[in-house]
């Protein structure tokens, strides 16, 4: 699966998200690496929205800031999840198509279980017509 990765601040954890999602077989597009908040959130969700990747990954400091402005973005959908079952729910129930997370707090081990749960898990077609009242 082709996933964007993009992140305000290039941090360790940065590299071991994108190791992880390597590891799990999926292509990686880092669409932003550096960038302000505001613009790696944009950026990702753009890339999501578009149809270039199928999902995307987005980090900031407390991966509010980068949640908020993904989800500015016309069909975007982005989770703040601090764990693989609130990720793995966001999927399922959600249909969440942008991971976000905190660089602050999460750790690698963490991470690694977000990535793969989130990506592995699909959304649930009886939770369908909730999902659509919430497509503009």
């Amino acid at each position: 699966m082709k996933v964007a990765l993009g992140t305000d601040e290039h941090v360790p954890l940065v590299d071991e998200v994108r190791r992880r999602l390597i590891e799990l077989g999926h292509e990686v597009v880092v669409v932003a690496d550096g960038e302000a908040w505001p613009d790696a959130g944009r950026l990702v969700g753009e890339a999501v929205a578009s149809g270039a990747v199928k999902r995307g990954v987005v980090c900031c400091w407390t991966g509010t800031g980068v949640s908020i402005a993904a989800n500015k973005v016309a069909g975007v959908r982005a989770a703040l999840c601090t764990d693989a079952e609130t990720a793995r729910g966001a999927r399922r129930w959600n249909d969440a198509n942008v991971l976000a997370l905190g660089l602050r707090l999460t750790s690698p081990e963490v991470a690694g279980e977000m990535v793969a749960a989130f990506l592995a898990t699909e959304a649930d077609v009886d939770e369908a017509p909730t999902l659509r009242r919430l497509t503009p």
